[in-house]
Order: C-alpha cells, then sequence, then structure tokens
C-alpha cells in the first residue's frame, strides 16, 4: 500500500533498489546529494547533478526536464553515507519561472524497479523558493527510511547546498545551471502534454504512459481556438498574448481514442503493430503521437538496460572486495572461484537484462516497419514513395521531420526526429570538426558542402509542407561559396529574392527582416495588425545564413541575434550553416545565439539529448538518395503552385 506523506512523515523502506520519479509542471532541475551521519555533504563530489550525474549507487537526470527518474541502489552506496537528499531546483534563464509558488505543485514518488509506488508526496506551500529539499533517504539503525522534508530556499541553489555544508556552494549552484543550460540547448523539445488531473494519485506513471505502463504516447495538449482576427497576423501569433504553437486547426476537446484496426493479441504474444496507434484528430496527429511514444519507449528500454548492466557491474565489484578483503581467501584457490562465481553472476543479470532489451527492440523494430511506410510528405524520409505523388498542401502539418535518432544498443533502429511547426526555435547545422568518429573522417571542404546540401533539402521540406505563398526563404551568401549546393533552389525560383553576396548584401536582407519583426511585434503589442504596411508578407520567414560570420560587421551580428531571439513569435525563423570556431573572435558575446538554436549535424554526431532520461542519441540528417531528382520535382510543383496562385 502506497504510504502518501506529509512534511515531517517518514516511511520504512522494503527494498534498497529504487527509483524516485518527479513530476512537475514545468522543467526543473533534479539532483541529489549524500550526507554523512551527521547529513553533511563532505565535498562537490557528493553531488549528484545534470553536471556530474553519477556517482556509486546513484544516478540522477542529466538535465531540467518536467518528468524524472533517479535511480538509487542503497547498497551501492559508500559505507559512510547515512543520508541521500533529493534536490529540485528551477534553472535560470529568460523566460523561465522565477519562483516554486508560480508552477504546479512539484510531485515525488519513491518506487519500485517495477514501478510499485513505496511513498508519495506532494511539495505544496511554496512560494518565492527556487530550490528545495523534496525528501530524504536516511539510514537508522541499519534501516533505511524515506522521509518527506518539502524545506524550500529563497537562496536558491547555492543557499540549499550551504545549508548541507558544501564549502563552495555558489560556485557549484554556478556549474550546475551552466550544466542545464547546455543540456537545454542540447534537448530534443518533447510534445507539448495533456493536463494531468489525476497526477496526486497517478505520480508514477510517466508521461506518455498509461497506469499500466503500456506505453502509449504522450497525449496531445488540447489545443487553444486560433486567433478569430482576420487581419494578416503571421502563424502562431496571439494579438496582445502568447505565442500559441497548437495546430491552428486543431480541435478543442480531447481526442479520439486510435480506432480498432488491428485484432487483439494472442495471450503471452506481444499486439501486431498497428500504423497511426495512437490518440488524435487526425491520421497524422496519430502518427506524430506514436512516433513520440516509440522514441520514449526506446529511451527507457535502454535506460532500464544499462541501469541494469551497471548494477550488475557494481554488485561483482562489491562480492570480490567482499571476498578478497580476507587474507584467508587469497590462499589457493577460493580467490579464483569467488572471481569465476562474480563473474557468472554480473554475466547472468546482464544477459537476462540483454534479453529483455532485445524482445524491446524486436517489438519496437516491428512497429517501425509498419509507421514508416504510411507516414505522410512532412515526416517521410525522401526515399519514401509519398513523394511521388507530393501535392502542395492546403494547411501546414503538425511537424516536420529533420532527420533519424538512434542508440549504440541498435543503430539500425531509427527513430525519425520530427519539431514542431511552424518553428519554436531556429536550426544550427554544424559544418565544423566535431569529436564524432564520421566527422573525423571527412575532410573540412565535405563537410560544408554536405552542410550546405542539408540545409537545401530542410529548406526544401519546409517549401513543401507549407500552403504554396505562406513560406519564404532568404539566403545569405556572403562569398558565394555555395552556389553548387544553392542550385536547385535558385533554379527553381522559389527564393524570395537571389542570394544576398557581400557586405552590402548581408545588411540589405538583415535590415528587411529585421524591419518585419518590429513592425509585427508593434502590431500584435497594439492589436493593430490591420495597420500593417499592405507591402508586409506576413507568411513565414527563413533565412539560410552560410558561411558566417564572413560578411558580417557588429551591426550585422546584432542584428542576426535580434532575429534568433525575437524571430520565432512572429515568423522569422534562422537556419545558420557556419563552424562555431570561425567565429571564436567574438567570444562570449555569440553563446547565447549557439544556444538558442537546435545544432543538427551533417553526418552522424551523438550530440542530441531525449527530455525523458537524457540519453545521447546519435543523429543523423536525411540524405537524398544518389541520382535521385526528388527536391527538383518537389520545387517545381511548388514553383508552379506559386505562380498559379498569382494569377
Amino acid at each position: 500500500m502506497t504510504a502518501e506523506l506529509v512534511r515531517g512523515q517518514n516511511h520504512a523502506l522494503p527494498q534498497t533498489r529504487l527509483e524516485i520519479r518527479v513530476s512537475a509542471g514545468s522543467p526543473v532541475v533534479a539532483g541529489a546529494t549524500l550526507g554523512d551521519e551527521r547529513g553533511a555533504v563532505r565535498g562537490e563530489e557528493w553531488v549528484a547533478h545534470p553536471g556530474s550525474p553519477r556517482l556509486p549507487g546513484l544516478e540522477v537526470s542529466r538535465q531540467a526536464a518536467a518528468d524524472h527518474r533517479l535511480a538509487v541502489d542503497l547498497d551501492a552506496l559508500p559505507e559512510e553515507v547515512h543520508r541521500v537528499t533529493v534536490l529540485l531546483a528551477l534553472p535560470t534563464g529568460a523566460g523561465r519561472p522565477v519562483r516554486f509558488g508560480a508552477v504546479a505543485a512539484p510531485f515525488v514518488a519513491v518506487t519500485g524497479l517495477d514501478g510499485t509506488e513505496i511513498a508519495t508526496f506532494t511539495l505544496t506551500g511554496l512560494n518565492t523558493e527556487t530550490a528545495v529539499s523534496a525528501l530524504e533517504l536516511y539510514r537508522r539503525q541499519g534501516a533505511w527510511k524515506v522521509r518527506a522534508v518539502g524545506q524550500g530556499y529563497a537562496g536558491g541553489l547555492a543557499g540549499m547546498l550551504a545549508d548541507q555544508g558544501v564549502v563552495r556552494a555558489v560556485e557549484v549552484a554556478a556549474s550546475i545551471q551552466e550544466a542545464v543550460a547546455a543540456g537545454l540547448a542540447r534537448a530534443v523539445t518533447p510534445p507539448p502534454r495533456a493536463p494531468e488531473p489525476d497526477r496526486a494519485r497517478n505520480p508514477a506513471t510517466p508521461a506518455g504512459s498509461t497506469a499500466a505502463g503500456d506505453g502509449m504516447p504522450p497525449a496531445p495538449v488540447p489545443p487553444q481556438q486560433p486567433p478569430g482576427d482576420p487581419a494578416p497576423v503571421p502563424p502562431g501569433v496571439t494579438p496582445g498574448g502568447p505565442i500559441d504553437y497548437a495546430h491552428p486547426r486543431r480541435q478543442t476537446t480531447a481526442p479520439p481514442p486510435p480506432p480498432p484496426t488491428a485484432p487483439p493479441a494472442a495471450p503471452g504474444q506481444p499486439a501486431q503493430p498497428v500504423a497511426g496507434d495512437a490518440t488524435g484528430w487526425s491520421m497524422d496527429e496519430r502518427l506524430y503521437n506514436q512516433i513520440w511514444g516509440m522514441f520514449e519507449d526506446l529511451a527507457r528500454a535502454v535506460a532500464a538496460y544499462r541501469s541494469a548492466v551497471d548494477f550488475a557491474e557494481s554488485r561483482m565489484d562489491q562480492e570480490l572486495d567482499r571476498t578478497l578483503s580476507d587474507p584467508r581467501s587469497r590462499i589457493g584457490g577460493a580467490g579464483d572461484r569467488a572471481r569465476e562465481e562474480a563473474r557468472a553472476k554480473r554475466d547472468e543479470l546482464t544477459g537476462r537484462a540483454r534479453e529483455a532489451l532485445d524482445r524491446d527492440l524486436a517489438q519496437l523494430a516491428a512497429e517501425s516497419a509498419v509507421v514508416e511506410p504510411a507516414l505522410p510528405a512532412a515526416y517521410a524520409a525522401w526515399d519514401n514513395p509519398v513523394w511521388h505523388g507530393y501535392r502542395v498542401p492546403m494547411e501546414i502539418p503538425m511537424a516536420m521531420r529533420i532527420g533519424d535518432l538512434h542508440l549504440p544498443e541498435d543503430a539500425g533502429l531509427r527513430v525519425p526526429l520530427l519539431v514542431r511547426l511552424p518553428l519554436e526555435r531556429g536550426i544550427w547545422l554544424d559544418s565544423g570538426r566535431t569529436a564524432s568518429e564520421a566527422a573525423a573522417e571527412t575532410s573540412g571542404d565535405r563537410l560544408r558542402r554536405l552542410a550546405m546540401e542539408t540545409a537545401v533539402a530542410l529548406a526544401t521540406r519546409l517549401l513543401a509542407v507549407y500552403p504554396a505563398d505562406e513560406f519564404s526563404v532568404h539566403v545569405i551568401d556572403p562569398a558565394g561559396s555555395a552556389a553548387g549546393a544553392l542550385a536547385p533552389l535558385v533554379a527553381s525560383g522559389v527564393l524570395a529574392g537571389p542570394p544576398a553576396a557581400g557586405a552590402e548584401g548581408v545588411s540589405t536582407v538583415l535590415a528587411g527582416l529585421t524591419r518585419r519583426v518590429d513592425l509585427v511585434q508593434m502590431a500584435v503589442r497594439a492589436r493593430a495588425s490591420d495597420a500593417l504596411p499592405p507591402d508586409l508578407d506576413t507568411g513565414e520567414q527563413l533565412l539560410i545564413v552560410n558561411d558566417f560570420p564572413h560578411g558580417f560587421d557588429d551591426r550585422a551580428v546584432t542584428q542576426l541575434r535580434y532575429l534568433a531571439d525575437e524571430g520565432p513569435a512572429v515568423g522569422v525563423h534562422l537556419l545558420m550553416v557556419a563552424d562555431r570556431e570561425d567565429a571564436r573572435a567574438y567570444g562570449p558575446v555569440l553563446d547565447p545565439l549557439w544556444r538558442s538554436l537546435l545544432r543538427i549535424t551533417p553526418v552522424a554526431d551523438d550530440h542530441l539529448a531525449d527530455p525523458w532520461v537524457g540519453h545521447a542519441w546519435t543523429y543523423e540528417p536525411l540524405r537524398v538518395p544518389r541520382g535521385s531528382r526528388v527536391l527538383e520535382q518537389v520545387l517545381a510543383l511548388v514553383a508552379a503552385a506559386r505562380r498559379g496562385g498569382a494569377h
């Protein structure tokens, strides 16, 4: 039976391998500290946080998120540890909540590895605090218990760590927030979630799963009504209000469940996968939610496998330490037998974990095999036959595919990486030499060429998924070095103008887009969208920037940063093709620019993180099949639709 704790109450723990699950209404930082008999933290090495997520017997999330799972193995903790304190903090940064009183009360549950709740605690009564000690696991007379703490700190992480005895509390807190900022910059944005009115009673259910743990994908957020003002306001802009990224034509009531398209599975057999087996108002929305469910299922399956392997290794080490600490066991064959037995147990545990993982991977591979052929053009790879029947759409889709993700446990199982439309942040195609094996094997010139080809393919896809005349593409190519890669866009006539070259061209394009952002922002604030100039293009705008910072003076750099920060809210988006090393002369001035953009690469690179457990996922861009003319064919249809609409 679950113990619902109140502040100060404790409860005995019946087992030592636990999960601590955190559910919050907005992203929070989750960490933990280890304490001695007096509860003191002996040093920075006893603090687990996103920048240093693993300690013996303890692992925390690698980034801020609305949902967390912390793994705890009390038997694997150092002997001198008598207390584990779970801490939560609000991430810093523009647009982030500044106090816990402004967000939903966090919910913490201590569970077994099977998800069975042992104790739960809702952290109510918080106000100005920005950090809180949620609960603590403590050892008393050889037995472990959990106590609900709920102690908040208006002084934030630094104040909380100092209270626990950390000497360099301010520096440690700053390093944690820096790690969180880096994690948020590289994290894939999760889909919006529906409100959870029953979360206080079902906190252990992860986002996107049912209480029975059946792996259902995240339910779509109940969208707001689209703006009623018929004046030409860019998509996603609500006059006088915040940006609404919900699909403009989705319903406001709960979506229907997926249709029963497959017979029930035989007893003991896994369910047969079906494309669109998720909630949603349309097939596209059901597929979108299903893909996110596959993404989460793969993340959690691999997390369980890695945790089991770590536990097996830790258990083997402990058994060997206990056995070999006795000098008598080192004489004769006792030591060798102990090693063999410990390794055999390790191999048995890891083997069982791998069998479970292989079952999950096989089910996900079967699901991918039926989902991939059913994807619409916006979600499909370039080699999908759906492109042969492409027609310019009448409305924008919910999302667009920009690449694939996979994990090393099964590199052949790819999950489409979908981003919401309209774009919520710009994209940075890193043309530099990264640490990945693929980048190391590719020359610098080829990396730059591949990066620009990838950018052109992304721009083509954006043009293809928007209705005619609702999306425009501008190009800045100061030295003209991308003429070959840009040929499909230029030849089709879909660009808003010729690629801008030289410092003057850079200045002209940036000035025009900056003016558009300023005018739309003023119209929205004044609720006067009908006052926009008649010649202003209110459709979505994409700016492709190649070879940055060549051709950019200080004013142009400032304008680019302004577009990156303010542009997405009013329909102006960046697609940067750049090597960060080329801009190192600007130093930290450009750090906010790079962090504001979603970084992807022209070759395989494991730099993206999922929003659930923070795995490092390998991203691979979508390649146009060799010899295919699918880009030219799609662009020709887009250009023809625009010419037809102009008449």
